[in-house]
């Protein structure tokens, strides 16, 4: 086989270029669950200051997509339902704190939506006794 002179250049893909810039962006956060009640601690900035903005509910859905994963928070305010996505590995979120667990047979939670007051309630996981 004859030299032509041109060389073969490895492509990097652009999906490999993607992903590798994305393991940078990954933060450690806890393992999320469908049916975690949760409190999520939020940067907000007003103008010059930030604070932190606690927001307490039930993860109803995580979308899972490496440094684009996103979790759903439900929580009932003075009777009106309210939900949130939070970017999972955002610097927005200070950090996540796990409540409760509830023992759930599904992956999205969105029939709590249609559900008021004590029907709402979700069945709390039991625990390993310790003993």
């Amino acid at each position: 086989m004859a030299d032509t002179g041109v060389t073969q250049v490895t492509e990097v893909t652009t999906t490999n270029a993607i992903e590798t810039i994305e393991q940078a962006q990954l933060q450690e956060r806890p393992d999320l669950r469908p049916g975690l009640t949760v409190r999520v601690h939020a940067k907000i900035r007003e103008g010059e200051k930030e604070r932190i903005q606690v927001f307490e509910g039930v993860v109803i859905g995580l979308k899972r997509a490496g440094a684009r994963s996103t979790f759903t928070v439900r929580k009932v305010s003075f009777g009106q339902g309210v939900e949130r996505i939070f970017p999972l590995h955002s610097p927005s979120i200070d950090k996540i704190e796990i409540g409760r667990a509830a023992r759930v047979r599904r992956a999205k939670l969105y029939f709590l939506r249609k559900l008021r007051g004590r029907a709402a309630r979700l069945r709390e996981k039991r625990r390993p006794a310790a003993g």
